[in-house]
């Protein structure tokens, strides 16, 4: 996804004025350089690792100690940073004070989940979704006309690309239908490797080729207009968001550490759900593209109007603004302001916001067994009283609901496990341990491994 050709009334960054103030805002961001797909397990790189904490980088900068900070956000507490000597001692029950070691470091809670463990090694993250009916609306996509016909027309394409993968797939394999981890295995190559057998045959052409292909191979699976259930990964996501940024309006007025900012992890694949069913191919059809290593999109909830001493603006006067950067944001390359669900307005209203996640979020566990299909496990409770066996009752793993928006900081890592929980830490600060917690009550986020919670405010 390269966004060399943005609209001009876009190319500016929205940035907030000094009559706006940023109220909170919630990020979506994907892990960094990788490994291959085609050779798990896949493990997150250096270079990788150094992506999500530059991103990280600029995203405290952004909302903590900027002009334009998330107003009632704590500086001091937030995003986990050493707390001093002062913060950092705890009274025990005889009266006695505890330092906490490191000149008062705060652990970050760690959930781990085995929903989705692995997904980063399938070929297809929509394997390790749970989400049974959007595992059959993906597969529809292989007898659609558009698939049968690139897999015949580019036949020949792929079978010129076997001198360069033949060490890895075999040269029946080498065809549209595995079109994004052949890409995936020459991309990974093109970064790390000092040699490539066969180069000559990667020329620029090809090579932009075999990532148009890949692009329009996981579009594909990810959304379809016509059945939305092949975007459940953002439609679960929707929900949590609107979850998240509908806690910050509600306990604003109420508490100094109200959620300000949340911040989950996931993979491409959400992103090309979100992309579809926002309509943002659009406002640029570069959107269609597979979003680079560290991509990041964000909603930040602002306000034009005054807000009162200690209290929080009138619904009414709440905007949302949507945001995306290709790969790494830095100071010197920054998110974006995109208008959604096919407008031409960068901020709209709460209310319209709402309603236009609202028509597609999965906001419950109830929901989410409902729309996937799911009638095994914990989605046994939902089931019809005498359910007709069907192709995604029958195979449904059951185990699955959205995850809670636990705290202020939600980490939900897709990808990768543990080292995604450390890349995870490193974006928000670096010098940080993991404290690992059972999961909370509510079911397991389909397509997740970790959550990463915590009060963003307080602490």
């Amino acid at each position: 996804m390269h966004f060399t050709t943005l609209l001009p009334a876009l190319a500016l960054l929205t940035s907030t004025d000094a009559a706006e103030t940023l109220l909170g805002a919630y990020i979506f961001h994907r892990h960094g350089d990788r490994t291959p797909k085609s050779l798990p397990p896949t493990n997150l790189t250096s270079l990788g690792y150094s992506q999500v904490y530059s991103s990280g980088q600029y995203y405290r900068s952004r909302y903590l100690t900027s002009s334009s900070k998330i107003y009632g956000l704590n500086t001091d507490l937030g995003l986990y940073p050493p707390v001093g000597e002062n913060e950092g001692v705890q009274i025990l029950a005889n009266g006695s004070a505890v330092q906490a070691p490191m000149n008062g470091f705060q652990i970050i809670p760690v959930n781990t989940v085995s929903t989705g463990t692995g997904s980063e090694d399938n070929g297809w993250l929509q394997d390790a979704s749970g989400c049974e009916n959007a595992k059959l609306s993906s597969n529809r996509f292989f007898t659609s006309s558009e698939y049968q016909n690139l897999l015949a027309s580019a036949k020949g394409f792929y079978e010129q690309l076997v001198p360069v993968v033949n060490g890895t797939f075999a040269a029946s394999d080498v065809t549209f239908k595995n079109a994004y981890v052949v890409y995936d295995l020459i991309n990974v190559a093109e970064i790390h490797n000092s040699s490539i057998p066969s180069s000559n045959i990667l020329t620029n052409p090809t090579l932009f080729q075999t990532r148009t292909l890949a692009d329009v191979h996981e579009w594909g699976l990810a959304y379809n207009a016509s059945d939305n259930m092949r975007a459940a990964l953002y439609m679960q996501l929707a929900g949590e968001i609107l979850q998240y940024l509908n806690s910050t309006i509600t306990s604003g007025s109420k508490s100094s550490s109200a959620n300000k900012l949340g911040i989950q992890f996931g993979a491409y694949a959400t992103f090309f759900s979100f992309f579809g069913l926002a309509d943002l191919p659009a406002a640029n059809p570069d959107f269609m593209g597979i979003p680079g290593y560290a991509s990041s999109m964000v909603f930040e909830l602002f306000t034009d109007a005054a807000v009162p001493s200690g209290g929080f603006p009138a619904v009414s006067d709440l905007q949302v603004r949507f945001l995306f950067h290709n790969g790494t944001a830095s100071n010197s390359s920054e998110p974006v302001a995109y208008p959604l669900f096919g407008g031409n307005d960068t901020a709209i209203s709460w209310a319209d916001f709402a309603n236009g996640l609202g028509k597609f979020a999965i906001a419950s566990t109830q929901d989410w067994c409902t729309k996937c299909g799911n009638t095994t496990g914990t989605c046994a409770a939902y089931a019809p009283a005498s359910p007709t066996p069907t192709p995604a009752s029958q195979s449904g793993s059951g185990h699955h609901g959205i995850s809670a928006a636990v705290g202020g900081v939600i980490g939900a890592m897709v990808t990768l496990a543990v080292i995604l929980g450390a890349a995870a830490i490193a974006m928000l600060l670096s010098g940080l341990r993991l404290v690992s917690k059972k999961r909370l009550a509510s079911p397991g986020s389909p397509g997740s491994e970790a959550i990463a919670a915590g009060k963003a405010s307080g602490g």
